[in-house]
């Protein structure tokens, strides 16, 4: 199905070294991108960039702490210099920390906001800006259960999620009309280094286990169809949606 291809685009996906990052930036590239990687710790010759390139797609390496403002700037300006605009943006970096609300300290909160919300909404403006100049593009956040529920012991990251569903809708709002699609993917309970403490939990898992329709955890190959739907021409009247992959969590 052609509206699926993506040969001849460049996605930047953040966030790629493992998990659903991973998984999103290798579905990108079989369905024909390019890809342009960065994480905090990624490095050349990566397993994320061995299986990019055994798609027969190139894969550019970048490190940046989204927790450093003038790190995110250098990246930004570096790779707007080695690439121009991307295609596609995959704001799919984030982080979280657990810690009970009267004991979420200050540097808890603010490193959890800048990653997942400020770092965020500067790339989408940044790259957001080229696409509209351009005439086309599409931004998918990673959002969460959170960006609908309050969670335990998280509230930075309920917080920060929560923004970023509304930061999707503010630009679709916006930038809709000029050719630019903003969706985010809502995940569930995956099995990630993200939530490796709740699946070591034996009750909280068995609790979660049990409210999930589809009777399993999530894994990180659950969002290769999705966040290609999203990247490709195929949704271009889908604008403002927050697409939940939870295995029909939402639902009960």
């Amino acid at each position: 199905m052609t509206s699926f291809d993506l040969s001849g685009k460049t996605a930047l996906v953040s966030g790629c070294k493992r998990g659903i990052g991973y998984a999103m930036a290798l579905g990108l590239a079989e369905a024909g991108a390019d890809i342009i990687g960065v994480s905090a710790s990624l490095a050349p010759g990566s397993d994320i960039q061995r299986a990019v390139e055994a798609t027969g797609r190139r894969f550019s390496t970048y490190r940046c702490d989204l927790s450093r403002r003038d790190d995110l700037y250098t990246f930004i300006r570096t790779v707007k210099a080695d690439h121009g605009t991307p295609d596609i943006l995959v704001n799919n970096a984030g982080t979280i920390l657990r810690a009970p609300a009267a004991e979420h300290s200050d540097e808890y909160w603010d490193r959890v906001i800048e990653v997942n919300q400020s770092a965020q909404f500067i790339l989408s403006r940044e790259f957001g800006a080229g696409m509209i100049e351009r005439g086309s593009g599409k931004i998918i956040f990673t959002a969460s259960l959170l960006t609908f529920q309050g969670g335990i012991t998280v509230p930075g990251y309920a917080a920060s999620k929560g923004a970023i569903g509304q930061l999707t809708m503010a630009l679709s709002n916006e930038w809709a009309a000029k050719g630019v699609q903003v969706n985010a993917i809502a995940p569930g309970y995956i099995r990630t280094d993200n939530t490796q403490a709740l699946q070591d939990n034996e009750e909280r898992s068995e609790a979660i286990l049990g409210r999930i329709p589809a009777g399993r955890w999530g894994t990180p190959d659950d969002f290769k169809g999705p966040i290609v739907f999203l990247a490709s021409s195929a949704s271009d009247y889908v604008n403002g949606t927050i697409l939940t992959v939870d295995g029909g969590w939402m639902g009960r």
